[in-house]
Formats: structure tokens, C-alpha cells, sequence
């Protein structure tokens, strides 16, 4: 933890920001003490300005939640418990920014047009499915309990109460063609990169578990792989029955997995495997990455991602700006409301349509 001082005002921060997270930090926390509280809050016995403090956590209070959305909020998390972020309480927490970002369009008359500026396939949101069309932390058995203790661990055999492949959020609608289709995405607000692979960094790791090997060598002796051989995950199963879609594999002298492009690859399986279970009814499954527009670090991984999947349409990726400039061309007072509040809390600048 350090502290530094701007215009007389001192702010506790960790140690290791870049430039674009020091900026959005500071301001989170000017929007922190006018808006909600100059309490700090704590993390592993440090003291932070940008951390809500530990009552309103007790309280199970969210006041950095829009709103409008927090009653909606909490009634689907009677559906769908799902797990609340270790750090859902910072004010730079993906998970709020994503709920901020969602909920209050899949709560609009004007949804369909929303997010068909968005996703041009996407012709109605299916209400039907999910909870009303969508779901947060989506891994596949949200709304079968969560029961991770049932041996349910997912499509991806990873999934358990404390970690596992998930999308922040996952919508459900009907394309043009009235095929119910599954949209899963991922939100970054100011990390500096994707998850990377845990296995390539596990101390169980032995000898045989050799990272270096290349995609092809890995598909063949999928022991190579930590992840499938010590904890029985399905990534390289499902990797291998879609290798078409892994089109550019063969420009990487080794795993491709092992950086930032690891959380990309498992979000992807998740939708490819989801395509191709017949338990599912959706008939088309894609994955998208939606990030601050000032957050240009992630753009390394992706840039990568699309070359490796030879730029497939199942992936893709927008900023927040994209989104509230679909918004803007259906706003009514109560979006224009929300605008106005997201727009101040997470430092976006106005969209010129």
C-alpha cells in the first residue's frame, strides 16, 4: 500500500497501478467519497481508499450498484446465487461494473433494439430462458441449486463453489431466424490482462507437465497438460474436438495458454461446448469481451486470440462507450438517468453518434 497526495487530497492505493488504472482509481475514489462514504475498507490488513468499508459489506449493502437495479439484483441472486467476487466491494470491481453496465438495458421496453445495435443476430431477448433472458455468472447449473457438491462440476469439469469457468454475464435470446441463441460475456474494467493459467504456475506441477509442447503435441498426449491430467479438467477434450476452430495453432511453437489468452480459451470452450451439448437448446452460443475503452492492455491478448481463431465470429469484443452509444439511439429520461450516473462513476467520456 502506498499513498500519494493530488491537490491536498490523500489517497491509499496499492502498490503497482499503470497509468490508465492509477487515473481511474483516483477518480472511483472522488466518486467513493462524494457519493457514498470517505470510510476506507481493508484487504489483507492493508487500508484502501478505493475498498468500500467492512460494515456496509456486513450489512450486505451495495451502494455502488445502480440504483434502480439493486431490488432486480437481489431477486435473481434468490434464483442464481452466485458468487459474489472477493473484490465485488472495490470500486473498480468487474463483476458491479458489468451489472451496472446490463441490467439496467435487460430491464428496458427498449432492450431488443439495445442490443440488437450491439449483437445485429440478436432480434428478441428470450425471456423465457434463464432468469427473464439472462443470467449472472453463468457456468451451465446456475439454477440447479449451485449444487457443486452433487458432482455437477460443468461442462468444463472445473466448476466449484470457490473457482471454475464462468461468463460474468450470459443473455439468452432469438435471432432473426427465431433460433434460441446463447451470448456469453466477459467484462474488464481496469485489469491489465486475462486470467492466466494456473497449472503453468502450480507448484504440483512435474517433469511431464510440459508447457512447451506445442498445441498439436498437447491434443495428442493431453497428459502434457497439468490441468487434465492432475485435476481432470476438459479443456484439451473439447479443444480437440473443435481443433478446426483453433484454426492458427500451429504459428505457436508452444501451448498458447499459458498468458493472458488462457481465460479467453476457457470462456470460448464454455460457449463451444455449450453449441454442442444436447442437454442445451440453444442453437448458437458466442463469447464477447466487453472492456473500459481507456483499458488498451488487454489489447495484446486479444489481438492474439482473434489471430489464433483465424478472426471467427464467435468472438468478439466492444467497450462500454459501444454500448452506451446503442443506448443513446433508443434513450428515454430513465435511461438518460442511467447514462448520466454510469457515465460519472466510471469516467466515460460523451459518445458522438
Amino acid at each position: 500500500m502506498k499513498v500519494i497526495t493530488i491537490n491536498g487530497k490523500k489517497y491509499r492505493l496499492p502498490n503497482a497501478l499503470n497509468p490508465f488504472q492509477l487515473g481511474l482509481y483516483i477518480h472511483l475514489i472522488d466518486w467513493k467519497w462524494q457519493h457514498i462514504t470517505t470510510d476506507y475498507g481493508t484487504s489483507q490488513g492493508g487500508k484502501y481508499d478505493a475498498i468500500l468499508p467492512g460494515t456496509m459489506v456486513e450489512r450486505n449493502e451495495w451502494p455502488h450498484i445502480y440504483s434502480e437495479v439493486r431490488k432486480v439484483l437481489r431477486a435473481h441472486r434468490s434464483k442464481n446465487d452466485f458468487r459474489i467476487h472477493p473484490h465485488f466491494y472495490h470500486m473498480a470491481s468487474s463483476q458491479a461494473a458489468i451489472i451496472n453496465l446490463f441490467l439496467p438495458i435487460l430491464q428496458h421496453p427498449s432492450v431488443n433494439f439495445i442490443l440488437g445495435a450491439i449483437k445485429p443476430d440478436l432480434a428478441s431477448l428470450a425471456t423465457d430462458c434463464l432468469d427473464n433472458g439472462y443470467c449472472i455468472e453463468f457456468w451451465g447449473g446456475n439454477f440447479d441449486n449451485n449444487d457443486f457438491n452433487s458432482g455437477n462440476k460443468g461442462l468444463l469439469g472445473d466448476k466449484s463453489t470457490m473457482s471454475g469457468t464462468d461468463s460474468d454475464i450470459a443473455i439468452a435470446y432469438r435471432n432473426h431466424q427465431n433460433e434460441l441463441c446463447l451470448w456469453l460475456i466477459e467484462h474488464k474494467l481496469t485489469e491489465s490482462e486475462f486470467t492466466e493459467c494456473g497449472g503453468f504456475k502450480s507448484k504440483g506441477r512435474k517433469a511431464k507437465h510440459d508447457c512447451i509442447k506445442s498445441f498439436a503435441q498437447i491434443v495428442t498426449d493431453k497428459h502434457t497438460c497439468y490441468y487434465h491430467d492432475v485435476r481432470k479438467f476438459k479443456y484439451w477434450e473439447i479443444t480437440e474436438v473443435n481443433q478446426q476452430f483453433f484454426a492458427n495453432h500451429s504459428s505457436h511453437a508452444s501451448c498458447p495458454f499459458r498468458g493472458g489468452m488462457n481465460q479467453l480459451w476457457r470462456n470460448q470452450l464454455l460457449a463451444l461446448a455449450l453449441e454442442q451439448d444436447k442437454n442445451q437448446s440453444y442453437k448458437h452460443t458466442t463469447f464477447s469481451v466487453v472492456r473500459h475503452p481507456g483499458n488498451n492492455h488487454l489489447d495484446e491478448s486479444i489481438k492474439a486470440f482473434k489471430a489464433l481463431i483465424d478472426n471467427n465470429a464467435m468472438f468478439t469484443e466492444f467497450t462500454s462507450t459501444n454500448v452506451i452509444g446503442a443506448v443513446e439511439k433508443y434513450s428515454d429520461a430513465v435511461l438518460d438517468e442511467w447514462i448520466t450516473w454510469y457515465r460519472g462513476l466510471y469516467r466515460l467520456k460523451e459518445h458522438k453518434l
